[in-house]
């Protein structure tokens, strides 16, 4: 049983999350300080450094703790499945355990418009693309390590999640400059271009694919 001491120090934490992605949301990011954050939250600058290293940390902390659950998803795939069948069903059945992690923090549609915020600030967005290749790094250990591969010696899990991180990527481009940031919205972005995957790899361009063609 989690003791008075834990649970005080992760409500503390989560409150400097929530709080900190309201001010980015509302402000921007580049014009919210440390301070802002550890004064909303009633602490001090030294109990904000205690729990996350910067700024930026505490800007993608759910994203951390997102993706790791999806690494570990993977992991946990029966070892018969194919390695893309394995990323999309890890994918699939994780959206509603991800959703509700994310609201026992803050309300979804925060978290839905602090996306955006990370897609249209520099700054975030240079860290999202360098957390983004460590995060392909420990997918690719994953993949190797369910197939018995060596990557250094195979290219096909690193292949993969390239390619599969950038339909990712894609697809929340795609989201992020629409109207409707809805969870659901996101998963239909990130459906519609995954079944993408085949046909734009196809050497006939000269279909249109349907949306639920795979």
């Amino acid at each position: 049983m989690t003791g008075l001491r834990e649970r005080k120090k992760q409500r503390t934490r989560d409150s400097l999350i929530r709080v900190s992605h309201e001010l980015f949301v509302d402000k921007g990011y580049d014009e919210t300080t440390v301070d802002e954050i550890a004064d909303a939250v009633d602490v001090s600058q030294r109990t904000f450094f205690r729990y996350f290293a910067s700024k930026e940390a505490v800007a993608f902390a759910l994203q951390d703790e997102v993706e790791s659950q999806f690494i570990d998803a993977v992991a946990d795939r029966p070892a018969d499945e194919a390695p893309l069948r394995a990323l999309r069903s890890a994918l699939d059945a994780n959206w509603s355990r991800i959703g509700d992690a994310i609201q026992e923090v803050v309300p979804i549609s925060v978290h839905m418009r602090l996306s955006q915020v990370i897609e249209t600030t520099p700054s975030l967005l240079a860290v999202q693309m360098r957390r983004a290749s460590e995060t392909e790094d420990r997918l690719v250990t994953v993949l190797a390590t369910r197939e018995g591969l060596d990557p250094r010696e195979d290219p096909r899990p690193r292949v993969l999640v390239a390619l599969f991180a950038g339909v990712m990527r894609a697809a929340g481009r795609q989201w992020s400059a629409g109207d409707d940031i809805t969870v659901e919205s996101q998963r239909q972005a990130v459906e519609q271009c995954m079944d993408l995957m085949g046909p734009v790899l196809s050497d006939d361009w000269s279909t249109r694919p349907s949306r639920t063609e795979s």
